[in-house]
Order: structure tokens, then C-alpha cells, then sequence
């Protein structure tokens, strides 16, 4: 009997290159698992932090409209008249405030409105200042988030204090009761 080599062996056969860098597919699939459940685990943390910044832009606009709103009224010795949704009073300049800010959609919908000598859920207030829906700007309507803004501005609660829920579910900033 006669014994073939090694390379006699291989000489019948085609050989096939393999690679030994190469990424098989298993692989591949654990890695695209392991992203895609990294992915679902960091989407809540991403939109809490929109969320955040959401009322944090509110509650900032708030707070540097009145604040020009009470400036105006002082040096005029009476609050400016009302307006309507996206209008900005008369006694508000470009020099005041941004503007597009007051007119545009706000990071939660709706848009700013000034309210004076105005009724809301039978209440009078002479002064205050309103987050409201528009037909081309719909208002976010999310009470947890409504309660954050009032967190940072007042005292958390929106039955209390300075920043309440106005008509329609709108919020509503008292400047003068």
C-alpha cells in the first residue's frame, strides 16, 4: 500500500481561502443586538432631557416677558392693552425681547398672550400673561410638564400661586391679581 502525502491530499481538492480577520455573522448579529437595546435603553433618558430643556425655555420666556411687561408698566404708569394671541403689546420693542419668540410657537406649541382686566375659570385678573392654542400653533396640553414649569416659577401646584391653568387648559402667568 502505497501512502499519500499530505500535499497529494490537497492536490484533489480546490482550496479555499479563509480568512482569519474576517466577521462571521453571529458576530455581527450580537453587535446590532447589543446597540439596538443601548439605543432602546437611551431614548426615555433623551426625551426627558427635551422635556426639561421644554420647560426650562418656557418658564424663561415667562420670566423675561413679565419682567419687560412690569418695566413698561412702571414707566408708563398703566399696563398696556390687551392683545391678541401672538400679538406683542404696544409698549414691547425689538430692544425689549426677541420678538419671533412672542409671535412664533413656543417649544411646547401655542403662543404668547397678553392678558389684561381678562376672565379665566371665573376669575378676574388685571394683569397676567398666557400660554395658549392657536389654530396654526396647537398647545402641548401635558399636565406633569405644566406642573414642572410651575416648580421652577411658583410652587408646583397649578390650583395655587402665580402660574395656574387659565382657560381651556392654557397656562397662565398672574402678574397682578
Amino acid at each position: 500500500m502505497s501512502e499519500s502525502s499530505p500535499i497529494s491530499r490537497r492536490i484533489g481538492r480546490q482550496a479555499i481561502p479563509r480568512s482569519t480577520a474576517g466577521v462571521g455573522l453571529v458576530e455581527l448579529m450580537v453587535v446590532v443586538t447589543i446597540i439596538s437595546m443601548l439605543m432602546a435603553l437611551s431614548i426615555p433618558s433623551y426625551q426627558r432631557i427635551q422635556r426639561k430643556a421644554r420647560g426650562a425655555a418656557i418658564a424663561n420666556d415667562f420670566r423675561v416677558f413679565t419682567a419687560v411687561l412690569q418695566a413698561r408698566a412702571h414707566e408708563n404708569g398703566s399696563w398696556p392693552a390687551e392683545t391678541a394671541a401672538g400679538v406683542v403689546p404696544d409698549v414691547i420693542t425689538k430692544d425689549d425681547i426677541q420678538l419671533e419668540t412672542w409671535i412664533g410657537p413656543t417649544a411646547i406649541g401655542g403662543r404668547f398672550d397678553w392678558e389684561f382686566n381678562q376672565l379665566h375659570n371665573g376669575v378676574r385678573y388685571r394683569a397676567a400673561l398666557a400660554l395658549v392654542d392657536t389654530a396654526d400653533a396647537p398647545l402641548l396640553v401635558d399636565i406633569g410638564l405644566y406642573q414642572e414649569i410651575d416648580a421652577v416659577l411658583d410652587d408646583g401646584n397649578l390650583n395655587t400661586g402665580n402660574l395656574r391653568l387659565g382657560n381651556s387648559n392654557c397656562l397662565l402667568f398672574i402678574i397682578e391679581p
